[in-house]
């Protein structure tokens, strides 16, 4: 997927204010891997490397191979860029856990972790509720399955009070007819 919106970001360069240039010299910085084979390879490397992986919460995916790979070692750095739900892999990583589960076995972490909060690419609330009043006619219905409880509330709450939709919080399994 970050290949091809790496692709798609080069290929609409009017879109973005960086030049047609400017963007292939970025975008051709990095070396993608588009096979198991070439992220096993990364794995297999001894030479110091920069990993973006997908995956942000650490939930699945070939960043679990990477992450087992180089939790342990105390030279590497595991850098997440935005929000870890509660419960996820990647929130009990920056939580410190000693001890992390992978694939059924569990690995210590003596890796360097970091956060950056300010880099998430899921959209806030008021870039949520731009967008919404942009919308001709309400949904009958509107439903938020995505973020913290607290959140979730506040982003209800805010629909409601905004835009008059009714909006529902989803419980865990629940389904609905529509």
């Amino acid at each position: 997927m970050a290949t091809n919106a790496t692709n798609l970001l080069c290929k609409h360069t009017s879109e973005h204010i960086l030049s047609d240039n400017i963007c292939r010299e970025v975008c051709n910085i990095a070396a993608y891997t588009r096979t198991v084979e070439d992220s096993k390879a990364l794995n297999n490397s001894p030479m110091p490397k920069v990993i973006i992986s997908a995956s942000g919460m650490a939930t699945g995916g070939r960043v679990l191979h990477h992450l087992k790979n180089i939790m342990g070692d105390p030279k590497n750095t595991i850098l997440f860029t935005g929000f870890q739900a509660g419960g996820t892999r990647g929130e009990r990583i920056i939580k410190g856990e000693k001890l992390i589960k992978i694939h059924g076995n569990m690995y210590s972490l003596r890796a360097n972790v970091q956060s950056l909060q300010n880099i998430s690419a899921h959209a806030d609330y008021s870039e949520i509720l731009s967008w919404l009043h942009n919308f001709k006619k309400s949904p009958k219905q509107t439903f938020i399955t995505h973020g913290n409880p607290a959140a979730a509330t506040s982003l209800k709450e805010k629909i409601e009070s905004e835009l008059g939709w009714h909006t529902t919080i989803p419980e865990y399994l629940e389904t609905v007819v529509l």
